[in-house]
Order: structure tokens, then sequence, then C-alpha cells
């Protein structure tokens, strides 16, 4: 799994080279996820949209933290293209004021853009 995943951030990396703003570099650590690195122009975007748009957080039993699964009845929400190009594969939670990038496919917080 482990070797899947890396696969996985050295194929996306290639394919969003020429998207400098936002960038996917992977974690060293055992049992980590790629670590999402996102430019304070689009930090502000994402904060500004769930201002905006008045984004209410879900309440959970146990605090949502990166690295950790995204409980299943929390509903995922779809990152908008505004967010930066490289983000559009994750979706998103809004939790105790902070943006959480979920892998859909693992349902696993990957950032909190803080």
């Amino acid at each position: 799994m482990k070797k899947l995943a890396m696969i996985s951030v050295a194929t996306l990396l290639a394919s969003t080279g020429a998207f400098a703003q936002t960038t996917v570099v992977g974690t060293t650590g055992a049992g980590h996820n790629a670590a999402v690195q996102i430019e304070p122009e689009y930090r502000t975007r994402i904060h500004s949209y769930v201002t905006e748009h008045k984004i209410r957080p879900v309440e959970t039993r146990e605090k949502i933290v990166v690295g950790s699964p995204v409980p299943r009845d929390v509903e995922l929400e779809a990152v908008p293209a505004d967010w930066g190009p490289s983000l559009t594969r994750y979706r998103y939670v809004y939790s105790g004021e902070r943006v959480m990038l979920v892998d859909p496919e693992t349902r696993t917080v990957v950032q909190e853009v803080d």
C-alpha cells in the first residue's frame, strides 16, 4: 500500500509540475499520507470561500486531524476549482473552524488549512 501511495504521489507530481502555487510532496513518516503544500494565496481563497458561503462546521465525537480517517457519516464536500488545480482531486470537511483536505479514496485527512 505504501508503494502504491508513493507511485501515486510521483505521478501526481509529474502531472502538476507546471502549477507552482500548489504542490504535493511525500512524507517519510510511517503511516502518513502525502502532505499537501498550499501557497498563502490559495489559503486565503479557501478561508474566504468558507466565510462567504457560510459553510457550517460538521460536529463529530472525535476531533478530525491530519493522518486520521474522517468518519463515514461525515459528508465530504467537493473542492471548488478556484482553490487551485492540484486540490480538486481532494474533498474537504469544515470542522472546528478548520478546513481539512481529505483523500476521497481513503477518507484520510491529508492537510489542515489554517
